[in-house]
C-alpha cells in the first residue's frame, strides 16, 4: 500500500468548519463502491486523532461489530484541547472532550477509550511515540486484529500523522490496516484525482447502525453547541460525513 501525498494545502484552502463541498454533491455523484466484508474482522483497534473522529469516520461500523460480539477498542491520540479557546484553558476542554468520547463509546456499545495524551496539533512531532504506543496495543490484541486510523491523505496534519503512525505500527504485527476519511469530504470533489477511489470500500451497515452513530455524535456537545464562534461540527460537516456512508481505504 503506497503512502498518499499530503493534502494539508487542500484543506487549508477551504477553511474549517464552514464551506467545503456540499453534501448534495456527494449524494448526487452516483459512484458505487464495493463492500468490505467486516465479518472477517476478529477485533478492531479504532484510532482517532481527536475525540469524535472515530464516531464520524466509523461509528456505525464500530456499533455493528460490537453488536456481533467483536471487541472494538477506541484509542484517542490527542484530547482535542486545541479545537478552540475556552474559559479554563485547554485542560478544561480536554477533560470535557474525554468525557464526551467516553459517553459516545458507550452509546456505540464500546468500552472506555484509551487516551494517549499527545498534545493537540503536535502529533507530527510525536509520531514515533504514537507508533510505539499503537504497536504495543496491537501486540496485546487478539491475533489478526484490524487497525483503523484516519486516512494518511486526509488533509489535517494530526490526522495524517496519526494515519502514518498507525500504518507503521500495523506493519510490525500481523494486523490488517484500513484508513477512514474525515476532512477529505470537506476539501475533495467527486472523482477528485487526489483521492485513490479504486482503494475505497464501503461498510455494509443497517439503519440501526446509523442510528447508533447519530446518537453517539450527539454526545459531542462541545463541538455541536458552542455558544460563541463557529461550531467545529457544523450541520453541513455532519451531513457530508453521512452522505456516502462509511467508507475506508484498503
Amino acid at each position: 500500500m503506497s503512502e498518499p501525498l499530503c493534502n494539508c494545502a487542500r484543506l487549508a484552502a477551504r477553511p474549517l468548519p464552514e464551506g467545503g463541498t456540499p453534501a448534495r454533491e456527494w449524494t448526487g455523484w452516483g459512484r458505487r463502491f464495493a463492500p468490505l466484508n467486516i465479518g472477517h474482522c476478529p477485533a478492531l483497534l479504532l484510532v482517532a486523532a481527536h475525540p469524535d473522529d472515530e464516531t464520524l469516520g466509523l461509528g456505525a461500523t464500530a456499533a455493528a461489530l460490537a453488536q456481533r460480539g467483536v471487541a472494538v477498542q477506541v484509542v484517542a491520540v490527542t484530547d482535542g484541547e486545541a479545537a478552540y479557546q475556552q474559559d479554563g484553558g485547554g485542560s478544561a476542554l480536554a477533560g470535557l472532550r474525554r468525557d464526551e468520547m467516553v459517553a459516545a463509546a458507550a452509546r456505540l456499545g464500546l468500552p472506555r477509550p484509551i487516551f494517549l495524551g499527545i498534545p493537540d496539533g503536535e502529533v507530527t512531532a510525536d509520531e514515533d511515540r504514537v507508533e510505539v504506543e499503537l504497536e504495543a496495543l496491537l501486540a496485546d490484541s487478539s491475533p489478526g486484529t484490524w487497525c483503523a486510523a484516519p486516512w494518511r491523505g486526509d488533509g489535517h496534519p494530526d490526522h495524517e500523522a496519526t494515519g502514518r503512525a498507525a500504518a507503521a505500527a500495523s506493519r510490525d504485527v500481523p494486523s490488517a490496516f484500513i484508513e477512514y476519511p474525515i476532512w477529505m469530504w470537506h476539501w475533495a470533489l467527486p472523482a477528485d484525482l487526489a483521492v485513490p477511489w479504486d482503494r475505497v470500500r464501503r461498510m455494509p451497515l443497517t439503519s440501526r447502525d446509523s442510528a447508533a452513530k447519530e446518537g453517539a455524535l450527539r454526545r459531542f456537545s462541545s463541538q455541536l453547541q458552542r455558544v460563541e464562534g463557529p461550531k467545529p461540527l457544523a450541520p453541513e460537516a455532519i451531513a457530508r460525513q453521512m452522505a456516502v456512508g462509511e467508507v475506508v481505504f484498503v
